[in-house]
């Protein structure tokens, strides 16, 4: 499952996440099942990240969250030829 719990606009925990892009101190970027989640705000930075059990931290002043569409695979050339 992927929840998102923020308190108070500074603390932001996040279970789901299944590998870590980018991260600075304005944005912070994770992988999800449901797509990529962006994280942008200021002096952000990550309390805790454990891959093993999905589980990601943050501290800062969060501004805002932003899902990016997961792409749907349709599988390989020989499943789509032989439907």
């Amino acid at each position: 499952p992927n929840n998102i719990i923020m308190e108070n606009r500074k603390t932001l925990m996040i279970s789901g996440v299944t590998d870590m892009g980018s991260f600075d101190e304005q944005t912070i970027v994770a992988a999800t099942d449901y797509g990529e989640l962006t994280i942008r705000g200021e002096k952000l930075h990550i309390t805790k990240l454990s891959l093993e059990i999905g589980e990601l931290c943050i501290e800062g002043k969060i501004s805002s969250l932003q899902y990016a569409d997961v792409i749907e695979k349709s599988g390989s050339f020989l499943s789509r030829v032989f439907r």
